[in-house]
């Protein structure tokens, strides 16, 4: 017979045996893998072979609900502390247990069905093989399709229709390339962002993502805003932030025959970066729209206005240097002349700034020669540049542009108002306004109008990323190949294939990755997310070519 301890009474002692020889007769209701006894109040749910973790505890938790829920006792007066009353009825021997049971009622075991099953998926061996692949300093792409027979089509012949949504995998990966090429620019300044006359004769010096590419030109943007000299012997060392003439970006043109095979043609590429010193912002916040020059002699287009800061830093020639329309047009031509009789396509891709200069980069080359190949233009995170008037002649020259937007990213809802864009354009012309809209347009200083197709990325879809991420994380270039790397349609979550390296991510963005896989990174990898590696130890690790400092 079993020993009964001092701390049973003796009156429960008939009841403690009666229930101890009856829980052989009963099964747990939380192990599903066995059979319940017809006397059982709940139905136990049959375990199908092959089933795994997650579907298992979806069964735990709803029998456990199922058990727990029994109908609430009638109350005949209000009882004012319902759960600090204790029954000391030593004959009562079930308050405590019903009172128990009452407070496991409160717990909606369904709503904790959702964290438990996130949970248990971000901490499968799966989920961290992944992560840890993901965290690898080994860059891995998509793989590289042939693209000879629709090549055309992926550099917007029909303006990316049925490629943005779902996104095709070919184009994904040719965004993400083009990506690359103005981190490269960012790189480039940022190691050496003082410019001098004799440098400026030389193309400098870019570690291309891509080898087959070589660079042919530098760019240069000069700002026709000054500043005080006194400006500049305040802080010698930082005359780079102020000086009129800096460094933007360069011409770089495929030189490798199998790649020019697999493309189907021999790509020029303009990589333009975002802005980096202060006359640039300046340039920035001069946001009045102006009239675009005429793009034939004698005849002038009055409806096409662009924003002032913009068109200065394109026009404005330096003391040492073209201006970048002169430096744009002058190389392409030359290498037009060069490659004369091959397929040619010219792609302009650009960031923030650089994405507003590629826009009218496109506009002026589809007018500088005749026989112009295909130009489009890839620009990240990039303001409005002009009026419906230049949308409409931006159009009418046929120079394809895909905008890649994050929706949390306010630079792309600046600057001034917007006019003619999605759905408010629809509704103001099915209400028969659209002389409304055209009225604002001719008369309103600041009416902004997109340009271009557009494919749209959210901070919120990656599962990596805070949903709250702040302003700078939203508009960070590596952040967009990120969220571009992951989308597969507007309706689908983060691709689970994501080939892009989080390394770099989390170092330039680590405040705004979840804190569960800053946790997980600091155990899977040596990465230091406090930032105590320096420039030199990412010299010495080679890892110069795939974590480059954050644009932002």
């Amino acid at each position: 017979m079993m020993l009964v301890g001092s701390t049973l009474p003796a009156h429960n002692l008939n009841l403690f045996q009666a229930r101890r020889a009856s829980f052989r007769n009963y099964t747990s209701a939380l192990n599903t893998s066995t059979r319940a006894p017809s006397s059982c109040s709940y139905s136990a749910v049959s375990i199908k072979p092959g089933s795994n973790s997650t579907e298992l505890t979806r069964l735990h938790l709803a029998n456990l609900d199922k058990l727990l829920q029994t109908p609430p006792p009638p109350q005949t007066q209000l009882d004012p502390q319902p759960d600090i009353q204790i029954d000391k009825d030593p004959n009562n021997s079930g308050s405590l247990e019903n009172k128990g049971r009452r407070l496991m009622e409160g717990l909606s075991l369904s709503r904790l069905w959702t964290q438990v099953k996130g949970a248990a998926e971000d901490m499968s061996p799966r989920h961290l093989n992944r992560l840890q692949r993901l965290l690898s300093k080994t860059g891995e792409y998509s793989p590289r399709n042939n693209l000879s027979t629709r090549w055309r089509e992926y550099h917007g012949s029909n303006n990316w229709a049925g490629l943005l949504d779902p996104l095709d995998e070919n184009l994904r990966r040719e965004v993400v390339r083009y990506g690359e090429f103005i981190q490269a620019a960012y790189h480039s300044f940022h190691s050496n962002p003082a410019m001098s006359a004799e440098e400026a004769q030389l193309p400098r010096q870019v570690a291309l993502p891509d080898r087959s590419y070589k660079v042919t030109k530098s760019l240069y943007a000069t700002s026709s805003i000054g500043l005080p000299d006194w400006v500049d012997e305040a802080r010698s060392d930082l005359s780079w932030m102020t000086q009129r003439s800096s460094w933007v970006g360069y011409v770089a043109v495929c030189d490798d025959k199998r790649e020019i095979a697999r493309m189907g043609r021999r790509d020029i590429v303009i990589a333009l970066r975002g802005t980096s010193t202060c006359l640039e912002w300046a340039e920035n916040l001069r946001a009045q729209l102006i009239q675009m020059p005429s793009t034939e002699e004698g005849h002038q287009q009055s409806g096409a206005r662009v924003e002032c800061g913009f068109l200065s830093l394109y026009k404005t020639r330096g003391a040492h240097v073209p201006s970048l329309a002169e430096s744009v047009v002058e190389e392409v031509n030359r290498l037009m002349e060069q490659y004369k009789g091959e397929t040619l396509s010219i792609t302009v891709t650009g960031h923030s700034l650089g994405a507003a200069l590629a826009l009218l980069v496109g506009d002026e080359l589809k007018t500088c020669a005749e026989n112009m190949p295909s130009v489009a233009v890839f620009s990240f995170g990039g303001p409005r540049v002009g009026n419906r008037g230049f949308t409409k002649r931006m159009d009418d020259k046929n120079v394809k542009v895909l905008r890649i937007v994050n929706s949390q990213d306010v630079i792309t809802r600046v600057p001034g108002i917007f006019v003619g864009e999605g759905v408010l354009e629809e509704k103001l012309k099915n209400a028969k306004a659209g002389g409304f809209i055209d009225m604002i347009d001719r008369n309103m200083p600041l009416a902004y109008s997109h340009v271009g197709t557009e494919l749209r990325v959210d901070t919120k879809m990656s599962p990596y990323l805070k949903p709250n991420a702040d302003v700078a994380c939203c508009h960070d270039l590596e952040a967009y190949l990120h969220l571009v790397d992951g989308f597969l349609a507007s309706n689908c979550p983060f691709r689970e294939n994501a080939k892009r390296s989080l390394v770099r991510l989390l170092q330039d963005q680590g405040s705004n990755v979840k804190k569960l896989y800053i946790s997980k990174a600091n155990n899977l990898t040596s990465l230091n997310l406090e930032r105590e590696f320096s420039q030199k130890n990412l010299e010495r690790e080679g890892m110069m070519a795939t974590c480059l400092p954050s644009p932002s």
